[in-house]
């Protein structure tokens, strides 16, 4: 059984990964895009897990 923990951060994961996607593609400074993938990808799910934690 996968946790939900596990749920959150692979949702988040992809969600980045489609946002940074779409970033570096809109913006000319790719530091904006690399700046959504930490944001949204890592620090975001990590925040949410340990709040519910």
């Amino acid at each position: 059984m996968v946790s939900q923990e596990t749920k959150i951060s692979l949702a988040f994961v992809l969600a980045g990964v489609v946002l940074w996607y779409l970033t570096s593609i809109t913006v000319e400074n790719d530091l904006w895009a690399w700046i959504v993938l930490v944001g949204v990808g890592v620090l975001a799910p990590t925040v949410i897990n340990e709040r519910r934690g």
